[in-house]
């Protein structure tokens, strides 16, 4: 089995033994006797943004090694997980409930072990309350133990004792690990962990730690390896992503790599997320305007239009400076494609803030927005802030900049009627023949054909459009 290494803060490289993968094969010989059926089960559930979603994957693939098989429901699993997110008050509840759920399934099945890891776990007080609330669940670790797994899940199947491990060391980053991707067509690439901004209403540094990045040549080796297993859209990850490379020796920015993986030969396309407008400069524009590979889609959240509501949110850049660099990407890349993360309701926000962030919307015209009505987290300086506007006020305006963002859309997607869009095929829809599809700058395309287009790029003639999605017809 494959050997787990560990890389400093800087780089250095050392050599770590094959424990990880002997627990791996103890797992094996234990889950022989405790199985259900032919093979060991598992049931993943990751919550939470792409970075999670990653971390599932290296999850599976140890897993995977220890001789696991995977199902989507859990009634039949002989190892539960869920795998956590902290961003949201809502993800937590919904994670508790669904943990409640399984007290049936775990008296009718005793030797089934049931486990929560992720950013949840390496908040103290969610931890404490799932050690006494839940007294079946069996193990219990965070984000920086990760690396850790195979020797958790030994020791809880080998002892039926509660193990439970939240370790905060952020200096390491942990290469080896072996992955069971998802997808075979559409895959994740963590380029860096942790984040330094400590925006105040952001738990991330808080239970992802400080940023530390992956070193170039591993990185690339991995992109090489997806696009010669035919990947087609790889995205790199990272919580702050294109501030990577800060922390290496090598001084290579972020710029700097995406120009080197773009330079894979190769048909796929390169994404990334998430970036952070400080961050966000003249040369990585530039970058992406010159590219082959890079999607010409600008993932950049403003949180808020209002110079007074960032400032207190620790954004590090006021409105002028947002819109000067979203107003150079247009310049420098006439089709991109611009979407953005809101915030609504930040503690102090009035509505003359607000209708900032409602013109910021107008003036940029984004593509789509991901938004949210601002959710208090324990330990974060926003939480301790005062927040006179009620509940019902705040969805009122999220109201009206949804309605204001539908009328944009609507109107950009009409406007590509009648232009052909190059799109990678994704899914099926439903089993009338509709395909989804999406562009380099994606927006989603249904179409009608054959499902053995799926994983292929495709060009799509737009015939129709919908508020948030185009129709179109595939070209012969």
């Amino acid at each position: 089995m494959g050997q787990f290494v560990l890389i400093e803060k800087y780089g250095t490289l050392y050599n770590f033994n094959d424990t990880q993968s002997e627990y791996l094969n103890l797992i094996y010989e234990i889950m022989e006797t405790r199985k259900r059926g032919d093979k060991p089960v598992a049931y993943i559930h990751t919550y939470g943004c792409q970075q999670n979603v990653a971390d599932g994957e290296l999850i599976k693939g140890m897993l995977s090694k220890a001789g696991f098989e995977f199902e989507d429901e859990p009634d039949n699993a002989d190892f539960i997980l869920f795998n956590t997110c902290a961003v949201r008050e809502h993800a937590e509840d919904r994670i508790f409930g669904n943990v409640g759920a399984l007290k049936n399934l775990k008296r009718k099945y005793p030797d089934t072990l049931i486990a929560l890891c992720g950013c949840m776990m390496e908040q103290k007080h969610i931890a404490d309350r799932m050690y006494k609330s839940f007294p079946y669940v069996g193990l219990v670790f965070g984000t920086h133990a990760l690396h850790l797994f195979p020797e958790l899940l030994y020791k809880a199947l080998s002892s039926g004792k509660r193990v439970y491990l939240r370790d905060n060391d952020d200096s390491l980053i942990h290469e080896g690990i072996p992955v069971k991707r998802d997808g075979s067509f559409k895959g994740w690439l963590p380029i860096m962990y942790g984040c330094n901004n400590f925006c105040t209403y952001c738990i991330v540094p808080y239970v992802r730690g400080r940023e530390r990045s992956r070193k170039k040549d591993i990185i690339l080796n991995e992109a090489r390896e997806m696009i010669g297993k035919g990947y087609k859209d790889i995205t790199l990850l990272g919580q702050n992503v294109n501030s990577y490379g800060k922390n290496l020796k090598d001084g290579v920015s972020f710029s700097q790599l995406i120009s080197e993986i773009d330079s894979i030969e190769g048909d796929y396309w390169l994404r990334f997320m998430t970036s952070h407008p400080k961050d966000c400069t003249k040369e990585l524009i530039d970058t992406i305007a010159s590219s082959k590979h890079i999607s010409k889609h600008l993932h950049l959240p403003f949180q808020s239009g209002s110079t007074r509501i960032l400032k207190l949110m620790n954004r590090h850049y006021d409105r002028k400076k947002y819109l000067e660099i979203v107003n150079y990407a247009k310049e420098r890349i006439p089709d991109v494609s611009l979407t953005s993360d809101v915030i609504v309701g930040f503690p102090g926000e009035t509505y003359e803030d607000f209708k900032e962030t409602l013109s910021l919307i107008r003036e940029v015209e984004f593509t789509s927005l991901f938004t949210f009505i601002y959710s208090p987290r324990v330990g974060t300086p926003a939480a301790e802030m005062d927040d006179p506007i009620s509940a019902e006020e705040k969805s009122k305006w999220f109201r009206e900049l949804l309605d204001v963002q539908e009328e944009i859309a609507s109107k950009r997607c009409r406007a590509m009627v009648g232009t052909t869009q190059r799109v990678l095929v994704e899914s099926e829809k439903g089993k009338d023949g509709i395909l989804n599809c999406r562009t380099s700058g994606n927006i989603i395309v249904e179409a009608k054909a054959s499902p053995q287009l799926i994983g292929t790029f495709q060009d799509v003639e737009v015939t129709d459009a919908g508020n948030w999605i185009l129709k179109g017809k595939i070209k012969e």
